[in-house]
């Protein structure tokens, strides 16, 4: 009993040892420190050694050779990213919110499929997903500009996800009506390729993206020429969600752009934005001047 009691007074000092849990967190979490940036560096080289061990062992020819380097490298970083897992939520001040947190649940992802490859092989391929991780590279090396980029696409994909629904479902009813009409042309011909809608749908959102695989192609005059303008359509709607996203992302970009500051004049602030990134200034005086005169 004493051994037992003795252990778990250790295990429970380990677990509640706050210095360990901040020394930890400065490394782990923070890239501002040498061994913070040399420690994510390390871990970033980690990740993309790992994905092309995934790659790698796809290449049959390749694993055929090297299954049990490969297999033992697998192990050894799925290892590596298990302890890494779990140490984040030991030195995090806030487990539950790391967990459920973006990098959390890619960061448990990457560690789960070879666990679960043990049950179904074929899972031990979606290790890939720690492709994802590699977002921690803008963190790292302070690339932030990136990141409020893509804050902005992801807005104006937002702003604009209405107007593309819209315009998807009128390709979807086009796309059917067009199917539909080559059968009618091209279905009632021996042999057809166009024996049922379905197919002809299919050749239809095929011809009018111009991909052209050319598996089914028509062959009577009248086919051949609605074939033509299926793919004259298909050119002049391919850049109408590109149109509506740029037009949304450039609406962004002039509302931060005429939001300024009132002491240093400068823009780029975000739309919720109530002081100054630069200066800290209020960016509202006017609503302020009015709250202390109601309050008065």
């Amino acid at each position: 009993m004493k051994l037992f009691s003795g252990i778990w007074e250790r295990v429970d000092a380990f677990l509640h040892d706050e210095k360990l849990k901040k020394k930890l967190y400065i490394i782990i979490f923070e890239s501002d420190t040498p061994m913070g940036k040399l420690f994510d560096t390390c871990l970033i080289g980690f990740i993309i050694a790992s994905v092309l061990v995934v790659v790698l062992e796809s290449i049959r020819s390749f694993s055929y050779h090297y299954t049990l380097g490969l297999r033992i490298l697998e192990y050894v970083f799925t290892a590596f990213f298990t302890f890494e897992y779990l140490t984040r939520i030991y030195c995090s001040p806030r487990p539950k919110k790391y967990i459920f947190s973006f990098f959390g649940i890619v960061d448990l992802l990457a560690t789960l499929p070879l666990y679960i490859g043990l049950i179904f092989p074929g899972a031990r391929y979606l290790l890939i997903i720690r492709a994802f991780r590699l977002i921690r590279v803008f963190r790292v090396f302070k690339l932030f500009n990136f990141l409020n980029e893509g804050e902005r696409l992801l807005t104006a994909l937002r702003e604009s996800s209405k107007k593309i629904a819209v315009f998807f479902l009128f390709v979807v009813i086009l796309v059917t009506s067009i199917g539909t009409l080559m059968y009618m042309i091209e279905g009632t011909l021996p042999n057809s390729q166009f024996n049922n809608i379905p197919n002809s749908i299919y050749w239809a959102i095929v011809t009018m993206t111009t991909v052209g695989y050319g598996d089914i192609t028509p062959v009577t005059g009248l086919g051949k020429f609605l074939s033509a303008c299926v793919m004259l359509i298909g050119y002049t709607i391919i850049a109408v969600p590109t149109g509506i996203v740029s037009a949304s992302m450039m609406k962004e970009y002039k509302r931060r752009r005429d939001k300024e500051c009132p002491n240093c004049h400068r823009s780029g602030h975000e739309d919720n934005a109530q002081f100054c990134k630069y200066c800290g200034h209020d960016l509202n005086p006017t609503s302020e001047n009015e709250n202390k005169e109601s309050v008065q």
